[in-house]
């Protein structure tokens, strides 16, 4: 079955490198064009491309996918599928229906939940126990083709977006493998999904970044972890903003207006929460310096409890 793969982060190249390590025939690579990047804004490779280029395969960056490009180019390749992962273009139609066995995604969620952009970092924001990937047939409305295969994880409750887009990167990538031998055999299943249920997540802005105390420990945990690595949750204390990077539950009640400072120690910086709750910030970052443990931050910084 002759393949060609369109994709361009990390997350896209962790399936790229499972389809070349088990044999499959890529015969083309999709990825976006490069970009700048970095403080002296030189041109970078996608991490895809960076993969097709050492494993010797041809790759495509077209500007735009309408124009009649990609199309002229994938009817040279003439593919039996396309495998997108996270390629950041939406393909048209005729794109779509080119390959005989059509188009398939593999997506960071269990769909029909959390369509669009940032499903894994909106997972943990919002608190979710459980999350997970599909791989799906692509349509024309995003992300609302018929389901293949689902695979399910356990969110951990202090787990980063980060650490769970890594567990997922690799989990996409086995389900990817799953799918593609599904299909060449004949007995991949086409599940459509119930669009009634379905929800949509935007992506991160820095707006997102300031801990709102008038909330639940439980929810500025998920604030913390779901902004990780980017862009990051904020908290403004006696008259600075901090980077926060993690925090821990306490037992304490206070009666102080949610975002007081209650206390600070060895153990990390006390902060009122909603219903009379605190939480512990164990990991900060002031402006200017590096990341490092609260205890370490106030040795240097002595911070004073507000009555």
């Amino acid at each position: 079955m002759r393949i060609v793969f369109m994709g361009t982060p990390d997350f896209a190249a962790a399936s790229l490198k499972k389809l070349l390590t088990e044999g499959f025939d890529v015969v083309g690579v999709f990825t976006q064009p490069d970009k700048p990047k970095g403080r002296g804004m030189e041109m970078a490779f996608s991490p895809v491309k960076d993969l097709a280029l050492q494993a010797g395969l041809p790759v495509f960056q077209p500007e735009k996918m309408r124009d009649g490009t990609a199309l002229a180019i994938l009817r040279e390749l003439k593919p039996d599928i396309l495998v997108v992962v996270a390629y950041g273009r939406i393909l048209p139609d005729e794109i779509l229906a080119l390959p005989a066995y059509g188009a398939i995604n593999v997506h960071g969620s269990l769909l029909p939940k959390y369509r669009g952009a940032a499903p894994i970092q909106w997972a943990v924001l919002n608190g979710d126990e459980f999350t997970g990937v599909s791989t799906m047939y692509l349509a024309h409305d995003m992300d609302a083709g018929d389901i293949i295969y689902t695979a399910e994880t356990p969110i951990g409750e202090f787990e980063t977006s980060g650490e769970l887009f890594d567990r997922l990167m690799e989990m996409g990538a086995e389900l990817l493998v799953k799918t593609l031998r599904a299909i060449e055999d004949g007995s991949a299943p086409r599940t459509p999904q119930d669009h009634a249920k379905a929800s949509y997540v935007k992506m991160l802005d820095k707006s997102l970044c300031p801990i709102d105390w008038n909330q639940s420990p439980r929810a500025v945990v998920k604030q913390i972890c779901g902004l990780q690595p980017w862009p990051v949750a904020t908290m403004e204390l006696q008259g600075a903003v901090y980077k926060v990077f993690s925090a821990a539950y306490t037992d304490t009640k206070t009666g102080k207006t949610p975002g007081s400072l209650v206390s600070a120690g060895p153990a990390g910086i006390e902060i009122a929460c909603a219903g009379g709750e605190t939480l512990r910030i164990t990991e900060l970052q002031a402006p200017g310096k590096k990341r490092m443990p609260a205890a370490d931050f106030l040795r240097g910084h002595p911070l004073k409890a507000e009555p």
